[in-house]
């Protein structure tokens, strides 16, 4: 396992950082689960995924179907599986466990940094993660560019 990523949002909406690592996960041949707060949530990630440019089109569908299993990246809510996922991405604040941490390629934690209850609960998502001995890397665009902030656990 790789890690666990941060995002601290401060500046880009959250669709936009999730497509930037949906690429770069269909990139590595990853599969994907997004897991969101709620259905409505899900259904909102969906609209936005099938409104993207053509060129940039990523294959994706929402938890619960019959295909779910055949989905590069599926949507779902915090009580969806990572059966068969090579990566898990968190949104909302839905919490990643270390376990779950440690059973797929890349997690990522994407957080509203203008909203702090959503800071505190990343920071607590921080602690309990690298207490439990998972890798960490912080991620902060507060110069308008994706910088490194904080590493934990790296070899």
């Amino acid at each position: 396992m790789a890690g666990v990523l941060f995002y601290h949002l401060t500046r880009s909406r959250p669709e936009a950082v999730v497509a930037m690592l949906l690429e770069r996960a269909a990139g590595q041949g990853w599969r994907v689960l997004i897991r969101t707060p709620d259905r409505a949530a899900a259904e909102a990630l969906d609209a936005s995924l099938w409104l993207g440019p053509e060129d940039g089109f990523l294959a994706h569908g929402l938890a619960g179907g019959p295909d779910d299993r055949f989905q590069p990246v599926l949507i779902g809510q915090p009580d969806t599986g990572v059966d068969d996922v090579a990566s898990l991405m968190s949104l909302g604040g839905v919490a990643i466990g270390a376990e779950e941490a440690a059973a797929v390629e890349r997690a990522w934690i994407l957080f509203d940094g203008l909203d702090p209850g959503a800071v505190e609960r990343a920071r607590g998502q921080w602690r309990a993660l690298t207490g439990a001995g998972v890798k960490a890397q912080y991620w902060s665009e507060e110069d308008g560019r994706w910088q490194k902030k904080a590493e934990s656990g790296a070899a």
